[in-house]
Parts: C-alpha cells; sequence; structure tokens
C-alpha cells in the first residue's frame, strides 16, 4: 500500500540522476523501498532491518531487489549508511513529498484540518552528553537538555508536581484532531520553548497550505502555548479559535478576581480562567453570569444576569438590572484580555467540549513511540532524526492515504492491522 501511494517517483529520479554514472550495486528504489519496510514492519534498526531482508525472500522481492542473487542484493550496513547521508543532504525533497500528501488528503477528506490541535513530543538521543564537540558518530553534539513540568490536583484537593528532564529534541506537531493525522511539524532542540514555534508552523502551513488554514475552525493546545501573542494571531490574522490552557498568572492575588470596570464602582469581577460573577447588591452573593455567546460584529462576549437567566430569586435584582424584564447584560471586548477572553468563552460547555480534542495530538506522539520506533531508537544528531521524523510522517499519512483510496477508511490511523481483502486471500490460500 506505501509503495503504490506515496508520491516518491521524483525523489527516485532525482536520487538515480544524482548518482548518474556511478556504481550501481544497490539500486536506488530498491533500497528506498526496504526502508519504508522497516518503518511498516517496525523495524528498530538498519541491522534488524537487514536481517529480516537476508531471511525472507518474499519481502526482497516486494522491495525490488533482484531475486536472481537472492540474499546477496540487500545492501551492507555501509550502503544503507551512504543512502540515508543522501536523504539527509536532499531532506527538501521529502519535505515536498510530506506537502504532496497533505494535499492530497485535503482533497479526499474536505474537512481535513477543520479541527487544528498542536503539542510538542520529547524524543530522547541515543547518544550521551559531552563536552566535546567533535562528531565521531557515537556522540551527539546537537542535542540539548530540555524540562516539562506536569502539576495535577488529586482527589484530596492537594497538589502535585512532576519534572521530567531529557537529553535531546523535541518534535513539534500541529495536526488534524479530528483524523489524528499530521499537518505540518518542526523538529528542535529540547530546550526550545513550545509558544513560539506555533507561529513558525503557522506560517509554513499557510505558505504550503493556504486552503486548510482557511477552513480551520479552532485550534487546541496545552498550557505550554499559552500567551497573548499566540491568541492574537490565531484570531487576528488567521480567524482561528484559539482554545489554549491557561496559566494561573495572579497567584499572587487575594481572592482570585478582578472588578471588569476597574474605573468605577460595579459588581462584575472575572477570574483568570474566564469565568464572570456578578454580586448581588444586597447580600452580596456570588452568582456566575449566563454566558449568552460571541458576538464576531463586536468581537464581544455577552452574558446574561443569571437570576433572569435561569429563573431564581435574586434580592437585588431590581437594582441591577432596573427591571427591563431581560436582566442586566454584560458584554466583554477581547481586548479587556486576550489570554483570558477568547471567541469561545473558557466558562463555557462548549470551551471544555471542544478542548478534549486536544488530546487526539497526544494520540499520534504515542504512535509515534509505539508503532514507529522513537521510543527506543539509535538516533543521533539532528540531521538524522529530522529525516526519520519526516520518514515517519510520510509513512503515517501514506498508510491514510492508501487506505482512504482502498476504501477501507477506518482503518487510515492503522501501521500493522492486516487489510480485510489481504487477510481473506492469506485465508483462502491456506485453506
Amino acid at each position: 500500500m506505501i509503495r503504490d501511494t506515496l508520491p516518491d517517483e521524483e525523489l527516485m529520479k532525482f536520487l538515480e540522476k544524482a548518482r548518474g554514472n556511478g556504481r550501481n550495486d544497490y539500486p536506488i528504489r530498491p533500497v528506498w523501498n526496504s526502508i519504508l519496510a522497516g518503518i511498516v514492519y517496525q523495524h528498530s534498526s538498519i541491522e534488524s532491518l537487514r536481517r529480516e531482508l537476508l531471511r525472507n525472500g518474499e519481502l526482497r522481492d516486494v522491495c525490488g531487489f533482484d531475486p536472481i542473487i537472492g540474499a546477496r542484493a540487500v545492501p551492507t550496513a555501509r550502503a544503507y549508511s551512504h543512502f540515508m547521508g543522501k536523504l539527509i543532504k536532499h531532506r527538501a525533497e521529502l519535505d515536498k513529498m510530506f506537502d504532496k500528501l497533505v494535499e492530497e488528503l485535503k482533497e479526499a477528506l474536505p474537512d481535513y484540518g477543520q479541527h487544528l490541535g498542536i503539542d510538542s513530543k520529547a524524543v530522547n538521543s541515543a547518544g550521551k552528553p559531552t563536552e566535546k564537540q567533535e562528531q565521531d558518530g557515537r556522540r551527539d553534539i546537537d542535542a540539548d537538555w530540555g524540562k516539562k513540568k506536569y502539576r495535577g490536583k488529586r482527589k484530596d484537593g492537594t497538589i502535585w508536581e512532576k519534572i521530567v528532564k531529557w537529553f535531546g529534541y523535541k518534535i513539534h506537531l500541529l495536526a488534524d484532531t479530528n483524523y489524528e493525522l499530521p499537518i505540518s511539524y518542526k523538529i528542535t532542540h529540547a530546550s526550545v520553548g513550545d509558544s513560539p514555534v506555533l507561529g513558525e508552523l503557522f506560517k509554513k502551513t499557510e505558505d504550503r497550505h493556504p486552503k486548510i488554514l482557511e477552513d480551520a475552525e479552532e485550534l487546541t493546545a496545552d498550557r505550554g502555548y499559552d500567551s497573548e501573542g499566540n491568541n492574537k494571531l490565531l484570531w487576528d490574522e488567521y480567524k482561528i479559535k484559539p482554545l489554549i490552557d491557561i496559566r494561573d498568572m495572579w497567584k499572587d492575588e487575594k481572592g482570585q478576581t478582578r472588578p471588569l470596570y476597574p474605573d468605577k464602582a460595579d459588581n462584575i469581577v472575572y477570574d483568570f480562567k474566564g469565568s464572570v460573577f456578578c454580586h448581588c447588591p444586597i447580600s452580596d452573593k456570588r452568582y456566575e453570569m449566563a454566558y449568552q455567546g460571541f458576538e464576531k460584529d463586536r468581537e464581544t462576549l455577552k452574558y446574561r444576569c443569571p437570576a433572569k437567566a435561569y429563573g431564581f430569586n435574586c434580592k437585588g435584582i431590581s437594582a441591577c438590572s432596573k427591571n427591563n424584564g431581560y436582566g442586566r447584560i454584560v458584554r466583554i471586548p477581547l481586548e479587556t484580555d486576550r489570554r483570558i477572553f477568547t471567541p469561545i468563552a473558557r466558562s463555557s460547555y462548549a470551551w471544555r467540549r471542544v478542548y478534549k480534542r486536544r488530546t487526539a495530538v497526544e494520540r499520534i506522539n504515542s504512535r509515534m513511540d509505539l508503532s514507529f520506533g522513537f521510543e527506543h531508537h539509535f538516533i543521533r544528531g539532528l540531521a538524522k532524526m529530522e529525516v526519520k521524523v519526516s520518514l515517519a510522517m510520510i509513512v503515517m499519512l501514506g498508510m491514510a492515504l492508501g487506505s482512504i483510496k482502498a476504501k477501507q477508511k477506518g482503518l487510515m490511523r492503522s501501521l500493522v492491522k492486516p487489510r480485510p481483502k489481504i487477510r481473506d486471500r492469506v485465508l483462502a490460500a491456506v485453506a
């Protein structure tokens, strides 16, 4: 399926032309096909792939190696290393292939990219930290240290915190959260922060896949991407609703609320999560105001008196609603605080429902670890890591596109599950 789906003809011609009249002991196309087979069949190293090719004549035939010379057609470890060096040198050709697959998926799935998510993934280097800067193939002089903090609340109300450190790199991934497929990615040192990369990935996607950003409705992300700049970029530039978890920047403030109108006496306050409250002018009891939606033409969030909206008694209702029958209306411009107030109110059910889609990117990251071998690997150096990630992303999209063309859309995220038609043929042959 991968061999028939990938738009790799341009890359093959490019590499064959680069080889020219040189030695052709190991032809380009079979070697390329075998590297793809190594990803599909989850070989963690070239040596593991070579052992399989040496014993498996059928796999050699599928890859295109000369059946007459048998196992002698399998490239040496040195030949594979040389070929990977060629891919590193011409990684731009892999990027072109990835972008073509994204465009083909957009044609096959018109709503591909409508729901976006972004996240980063830690990848350890196979090399160890070193102060020496001479590259010898064993040490990794490109990688550095990264750190992530995780916090949560236990059932008893106590706070827990976990700090994870690693030596290596980060994979920053922009993906479709409905189909759980990548759209754009970037590999950086482990120490690079998440937030600045968001703008880079969106600029890259705008240049290469403008239709995806035109159709996108929202982006979900964890609090690592929380910033006023990111919220402004997403909504002001692309009209994409940001659903980015927020960090508590009010830890030193007592009461955890601020007046909505600090320049005058009023009973409306809000907290750092965007919940809006009114205090009864008679009893001083606090109620959460009823969210009435986002007014796009005004760029404001609309809230209504909770007593009128939900039909309960409030002693001060006549004092603050002026007996208009509808209750007090409050409109909050996004510019009040671009981190807190977003086109989908943080306090709404819609925000919580849509934000759950963010876990789709975590599932892609999990597949990268378990199915594509990034949990246990032998990669050293940024250039090799970039090529390995590019190959994994290409295979991921290629399998999805192949499944769609085979009318097996339900298997588009599967790497190793047998296709029904193939399985039926095998069972029939055995019978």
